[in-house]
């Protein structure tokens, strides 16, 4: 677990998605942002935006199951951070312990801890 930085997988996150920071539909709000490194899932990345009332304004994975997890992005965008862990927390993947949506809840939680930036 933990934020990447000078890390081939933020690199190529950051490549193929942009820097959300610089993102012209946040510019008028303060947000929040982590990037997460994911355990014991497919995906290896997880990249949340929220603004500062703790509402996801972006979600993206990095690997996983490609289809499902655009869906989840697309479910839990506008969803306030407790609704979403409320929800998925403890969800597991086969035989794993965790899931693609448990580790969300994972980074979610990192994300309600990070203050908010203009």
């Amino acid at each position: 677990m933990g934020i990447l930085e000078n890390n081939v997988l933020f690199q190529l996150f950051n490549t193929l998605f942009g820097n959300l920071e610089n993102n012209p539909y946040l510019c008028n709000m303060k947000t929040k942002h982590v990037q997460y490194e994911t355990q014991g899932t497919c995906s290896k990345l997880i990249d949340v935006t929220a603004d500062e009332n703790n509402i996801i304004q972006q979600v993206f994975f990095l690997g996983g199951c490609n289809g499902n997890l655009q869906g989840i992005c697309q479910l839990v965008r506008g969803q306030h951070v407790d609704d979403v862990i409320h929800k998925l927390n403890g969800i597991r993947c086969g035989t794993k312990n965790t899931s693609c949506p448990d580790q969300l809840c994972r980074a979610l939680e990192l994300l309600k801890q990070a203050p908010p930036k203009d």
